[in-house]
């Protein structure tokens, strides 16, 4: 269903003032382009030995040790607001480079020294409707988001869970897999990426989060790509149901729960959007304020996006829509009946 790769848009002035109210915007190391100078790259192969899109690269050694110290910098900014000194034994263990992605991402490995305990954190380039993708998922979903702007650099926290490629190739087929509740979950992330328009939801650009319970175990769904943010022209690519790599939980879901379970799940969720949008109302409408402002798609993806919503809801309130922004903002008070500045 998407077939190019997306146009990146510019962080404008105003954006940027939202970002320092909201606290995103930090005076942290501009490193994106000095990590674009790397000398070398080997294909970086997962624990199994299985080869990945992911490339290990390398850079001179006169450089290797500035640029070190800036990510261990920004990290430790990014985890407790500040380069603390408690942070002196993190090391940078490897860096790892997607070609594959819009945003064309940077991986940090963290080590602990002391431990070697690992975490990690993405570099990647910025870019506004990416910014109001991450600001969509963290006011109106259960998920908490991590980030931190400046400049050309977006930094983003890693947001744990097992790829959905992988669940599906290794967990939904388990005896022990609860198969009502991990339906339950994708009906109600399918709901969520669609009132936000939040696209390309492939088993790829989201995770799984397990977490055992009393007596079940719970499940998670949750995006870690927000490139298309309101930017495609087709009203299926905010749905994930119809990608092809989420076929099987698709096929799962329909065979565990029925039209009225699915509704009601999905109204579940609406309503918990709804408050969720009112207990952050000011937030909220500052977004959607710059959304509206700012250009994040072509004028042809949003007309036609407007006319196909028009056709699914029946009404013509979408074709009135003047950018992709003044879209979603209806989209969003439309599918969870609030009421707002919009």
């Amino acid at each position: 269903m998407i077939t190019r790769r997306k146009i990146k848009y510019p962080v404008n002035p105003s954006l940027h003032h939202y970002l320092y109210h909201f606290g995103r915007q930090s005076d942290i190391p501009l490193v994106y382009d000095d990590l674009l100078r790397f000398t070398g790259s080997i294909p970086y192969e997962d624990p199994k030995g299985k080869e990945t899109l992911w490339l290990t690269v390398m850079y001179p050694r006169e450089d290797m040790k500035e640029l070190h110290d800036k990510l261990t910098m920004i990290y430790a900014v990014l985890k407790i607001g500040g380069n603390n000194p408690l942070h002196k034994h993190l090391t940078v263990d490897r860096i790892d480079f997607g070609e594959f992605g819009n945003s064309r991402p940077f991986r940090i490995k963290i080590i602990n020294q002391y431990n070697d305990n690992a975490d990690y954190f993405y570099v990647k380039v910025a870019d506004a409707s990416r910014i109001f993708g991450l600001e969509l998922e963290h006011i109106l979903s259960p998920n908490r988001i991590n980030y931190l702007v400046n400049g050309n650099t977006l930094i983003e926290d890693h947001i744990a869970g097992v790829p959905g490629n992988v669940f599906l190739r290794d967990y939904i087929t388990r005896p022990d897999l609860n198969k009502v509740r991990i339906a339950k979950e994708f009906t109600k992330f399918n709901e969520r990426c669609f009132i936000r328009l939040l696209g390309d939801m492939r088993s790829v650009n989201y995770v799984v989060d397990i977490t055992p319970d009393f007596e079940e175990v719970q499940y998670r769904v949750r995006p870690i790509d927000f490139d298309q943010q309101s930017y495609e022209s087709s009203g299926r690519v905010y749905q994930a149901y119809y990608f092809q790599s989420n076929r099987d939980i698709t096929r799962m879901s329909f065979k565990n729960l029925n039209r009225q379970t699915i509704q009601q799940y999905a109204e579940e969720e609406r309503s918990q959007m709804a408050r969720r949008a009112a207990a952050d109302q000011r937030r909220l409408n500052a977004l959607l304020t710059m959304m509206r402002k700012s250009d994040i798609a072509p004028t042809s993806h949003l007309q036609s996006l407007a006319a196909e919503l028009d056709r699914m809801h029946g009404t013509t309130m979408f074709s009135k829509c003047k950018s992709m922004g003044d879209l979603t903002a209806k989209h969003v008070k439309y599918m969870l009946g609030i009421d707002f500045k919009v």
